[in-house]
């Protein structure tokens, strides 16, 4: 296990210590995806191969969707579990899939797991990929690493610390990499993260503010929009009535002063033009209860009555 300046340091830097920038080099990623994924694919010399995640499938990475001759080129995976946008968690069986697609192919899995501990069942939290490696007897976690992050357990993203853990052999060459990148954590953070990882009550009393928030939404916005409860995490990737995620974030801010983020600026477009987050927004529920509900409330008003929503003519 390695200290990082957060998560996203992390995943772009492992990238770069691990792509060897030849013309085929493929990075497999979830659509929707957290930019991060593509721009470290692309600065690394590889290109990037988008899996979609839709309502068809539940949400889901169709890793079987994927060409074989993709996964001959792949050279690293990224996951994130639970999903930022959709919420979705990973099972046992397609964690298995994709150890026995890395055997077979010899890729390597990074595994984003900075809302692994944001959950609304405390006595079954997320599996992770590390737990899913040990339960199939892949105690040497091969090709496997795993990022973790104060940022949403504790709610201090601006803080920049957290951990990479996973394949040792990775764990050395990404250390090497790092002291000649200097990403050396300061003292003041290192004993700021010391106390937040050392505590969990206030980590329980987070996922606590976050079911109370979600049970306080939804029955608000799901009258009025296709929304579900995330499996973890802390968003609704909700549908939008009309399908236009674009014209819907932007005149719920003109109209009701309420941030959202268009679906659509999350995904790319595939080969036949589909964007699988098109139709959807994002909706974090980071503020506490009362602003939370008094937005949900306005999105709700909005949807009702405005014109905004109906076909552009």
């Amino acid at each position: 296990m390695l200290p990082i300046n957060g998560s996203r340091e992390a995943l772009f830097a492992f990238a770069q210590t691990l792509i060897d920038p030849v013309p085929e080099a493929l990075v497999v990623c979830p659509n929707p995806f957290y930019q991060i994924y593509e721009g470290a694919a692309l600065l690394a010399g590889a290109s990037p191969w988008y899996v979609d995640q839709s309502p068809r499938n539940g949400y889901r990475c169709d890793w079987s969707s994927v060409p074989e001759a993709v996964w001959r080129r792949t050279q690293l995976l990224y996951v994130c579990s639970p999903g930022n946008p959709t919420g979705t968690v990973m099972g046992q069986a397609e964690w298995a899939h994709l150890f026995e697609l890395s055997d077979r192919h010899g890729f390597c899995i990074a595994s984003d797991e900075c809302y692994s501990e944001i959950y609304f069942d405390e006595s079954h939290p997320p599996l992770g990929a590390l737990g899913a490696a040990r339960a199939a007897g892949r105690d040497d976690f091969r090709r496997l690493v795993v990022f973790g992050s104060l940022s949403k357990r504790s709610n201090v993203p601006g803080m920049r610390s957290g951990y990479v853990a996973g394949d040792a052999a990775l764990l050395a060459e990404f250390l090497l990499y790092r002291t000649y990148h200097g990403s050396a954590m300061s003292p003041p953070v290192q004993q700021a993260s010391i106390a937040a990882w050392g505590d969990e009550a206030h980590v329980i009393d987070n996922r606590r503010q976050y079911r109370d928030k979600f049970d306080a939404l939804f029955p608000i916005l799901s009258p009025v929009m296709r929304v579900e409860r995330p499996q973890a995490g802390f968003y609704f990737w909700a549908g939008v009535p009309d399908g236009d995620d674009t014209r819907f974030v932007r005149e719920l801010y003109r109209q009701y002063n309420v941030l959202s983020l268009p679906g659509s600026y999350l995904a790319r477009d595939t080969a036949d033009g589909h964007n699988p987050g098109r139709g959807h927004v994002r909706l974090a529920l980071v503020e506490p209860l009362e602003p939370c509900t008094e937005a949900a409330r306005r999105i709700a008003r909005f949807i009702a009555g405005s014109t905004a929503l109906q076909p552009a003519a």
